[in-house]
C-alpha cells in the first residue's frame, strides 16, 4: 500500500465529500502522499491526477479510477497505464490506440518522448558535450603509423643449425659380424667354450 502515491488534492477531495467515502479516505491515508504543483490552492481529485501524468508521464504512473471522465482522459494521453476494480479484482486496461501508436513511433526510433529530450539534452550541458562534438571528431582521426614492427623483424636462419656440416659429421659405426664360412653346429660350439 505506500507504494500507491496519492496527491494532496485527492485527500482534501475526500475530506470535502465527508462521511459516505470515509472507508475511500482512510485507505487514501495508508498510502504515501505526493506534492503536486497546486498544494496551496486544491483543484479537484481527477484534475490533479491528470496534471501527473502530462508531458508523456515521466515518472510512469498508473491512475487507477473508476471515474468514466477521468478513464476517457487518461486514455487520449500516450503511455499512461490505466487501472480500475471489476467486482473485487484489480484490472489493467489494455493500451489506448495513442499509446500503441505512440509505442511504434518510439520502435521505429521517429520520437523520443519529451522527458527524454530534457534529460539528454541537460547531460549534454552537464558533461559540456554540446558543443564539443566537432573537437571530439577531430581527435578521433587515425593518426599516421608506420610499418607493422612484428614485419620488421629479421628473418631467422632455416635449415643450418639442424643439418650438420661435412667436417662435423660424425661416422656411425657400423656393426661388423664376423662370419664364419664353415657352419659349426651349436652343440659344438658349448662344448668348446
Amino acid at each position: 500500500m505506500g507504494m500507491c502515491p496519492q496527491p494532496r488534492c485527492v485527500l482534501k477531495e475526500l475530506e470535502t465529500l465527508g462521511q459516505e467515502l470515509y472507508g475511500a479516505k482512510l485507505i487514501a491515508q495508508k498510502c504515501q502522499v505526493r506534492n503536486c504543483s497546486h498544494f496551496k490552492n486544491a483543484v479537484s481529485g481527477s484534475e490533479c491526477l491528470l496534471s501527473m501524468v502530462e508531458e508523456g508521464n515521466p515518472h510512469h504512473y498508473f491512475v487507477a479510477s473508476q471515474d468514466q471522465n477521468l478513464s476517457m482522459k487518461v486514455k487520449k494521453r500516450p503511455g499512461v497505464p490505466l487501472m480500475f476494480i471489476i467486482q473485487n479484482t484489480i484490472v489493467l486496461d489494455k493500451p489506448s490506440p495513442k499509446t500503441i501508436a505512440f509505442v511504434k513511433a518510439v520502435e521505429s526510433g521517429q520520437l523520443v518522448s519529451v522527458h527524454e529530450k530534457q534529460s539528454i539534452t541537460q547531460l549534454k550541458e552537464e558533461q559540456g558535450l554540446v558543443k564539443n562534438t566537432e573537437q571530439r571528431r577531430r581527435k578521433k582521426r587515425k593518426k599516421i603509423s608506420g610499418p607493422n614492427p612484428l614485419s620488421c623483424l629479421k628473418k631467422k636462419k632455416k635449415a643450418q643449425d639442424t643439418k650438420p656440416s661435412c667436417s662435423e659429421k660424425k661416422r656411425k659405426r657400423k656393426r661388423i659380424r664376423n662370419r664364419s664360412t664353415s657352419k659349426v653346429p651349436s652343440g659344438t660350439e658349448n662344448a668348446e667354450g
